[in-house]
């Protein structure tokens, strides 16, 4: 189980899990667990997240 609708926005940002964990300010290891849907994250990172790909945060926490 993942968290698709997130990993298809981070790449039609054209960004890596690397470039987005450093725009988060997380370690790369913490942004692959949130995409692979094994963390939450706190609220700032999907706050961020969903200012950085313009969709809604409770869309890209859906894990599929």
């Amino acid at each position: 189980m993942a968290r698709e609708i997130l990993k298809k926005a981070r790449k039609e940002a054209g960004m890596t899990q690397l470039q987005m964990a450093d725009k988060l300010e997380i370690g790369l290891r913490y942004y692959q667990n949130i995409e692979a849907g094994d963390r939450t994250g706190d609220f700032a990172i999907w706050d961020t997240l969903e200012d950085i790909t313009g969709i809604h945060q409770r869309k890209l926490r859906e894990i599929s």
